[in-house]
């Protein structure tokens, strides 16, 4: 995290190398006002006045911070996320350079894409919880989604946003914790909004597509993030309610698993097919294997066969 806010610092000029060869130790936590400071600059796409006119939320995109680019949104957010930023702040950037998704895959992030975090400061959250923080930003995204035309979008567990079976959004959820207690919940979310799939790697680009290729035009990317951040205080809400009932069923609405024949692959295990029956309390997916056992699944991804 260090190295990454250098580099900001360094490519916004506030910083140069001379100065950091002369620190021995960098407090680096000293430069988060700087930080803040540079996410509070005009953009050339992402406009502060057109996300925030009439937004109809009491926390989410209250603290807001928009960068040209970074190298992760999520990376950004812990270390404001460590320096005082409110619950509900909401970090952007045009651009990523070395953005991850799960079990740290590249996630290619250029312009015309939509790429921002959310810093989360529970009250109380049982570390069981956090899947189900991932299921409710899935319905978020597809609510969101539907607001602006697209007419069928569905979740692929854990963390896909599908369009007629193609990826348009990806979500990363990370816990930072302090003693075993859960102190912030990071939330990353990537759309696909007017990128160029072209401009993907060659793996990525049959499975993918964007907002505008679906639409037939492009979006207001400002308005997608406010309808989005305005989605995420709804479902949010419901969520510190205990309302988890009810956003499993919206989950299970959407769902794009259930009912497909899966590869499933866990960690430190070997993959296996499986037929999907659907979601647990827990926002496990549970599955029945080819030998008719029934297993619910934490953590790892399926690959739909049919």
């Amino acid at each position: 995290m260090q190295n990454e806010i250098i580099n900001l610092l360094k490519k916004e000029k506030r910083i140069s190398d001379n100065t950091i060869n002369e620190i021995s130790s960098i407090e680096i936590n000293d430069f988060a006002d700087i930080i803040k400071e540079v996410g509070k600059q005009e953009t050339e796409y992402l406009k502060r006045d057109e996300i925030l006119k009439d937004l109809k939320t009491e926390h989410i995109g209250k603290e807001l911070y928009i960068f040209k680019e970074v190298m992760s949104t999520n990376t950004v957010a812990k270390f404001l996320a460590a320096n005082s930023a409110e619950h509900g702040c909401v970090i952007l950037s045009e651009k990523q350079s070395n953005a991850k998704g799960r079990f740290g895959k590249s996630w290619e992030s250029p312009l015309g894409g939509i790429w921002l975090s959310l810093i989360l400061t529970p009250k109380i959250v049982d570390h069981s919880k956090i899947p189900l923080m991932t299921i409710a930003t899935g319905v978020a995204v597809v609510k969101t989604l539907e607001k602006i035309g697209i007419e069928n979008p569905e979740i692929k567990w854990p963390n896909d946003v599908m369009i007629n079976g193609k990826k348009v959004s990806g979500i990363l959820t990370e816990a930072i914790t302090k003693f075993n207690t859960i102190e912030h919940v990071i939330i990353g979310v990537g759309i696909d909004a007017n990128i160029d799939v072209k401009e993907l790697s060659d793996e990525l680009q049959e499975g993918t597509t964007t907002l505008s290729e679906e639409l037939g035009h492009e979006v207001n990317e400002n308005e997608v993030i406010k309808l989005f951040l305005e989605e995420a205080e709804v479902i949010g809400t419901l969520f510190n309610e205990g309302g988890y009932e009810a956003i499993l069923k919206e989950w299970r609405k959407y769902s794009y698993s259930i009912g497909k024949i899966v590869e499933v692959k866990e960690p430190y295990s070997k993959p296996y097919d499986a037929y999907v029956l659907g979601i647990s309390r827990e926002g496990a997916l549970v599955v029945e294997k080819i030998d008719g056992t029934l297993k619910k699944v934490i953590a790892g991804e399926c690959i739909i066969k049919k």
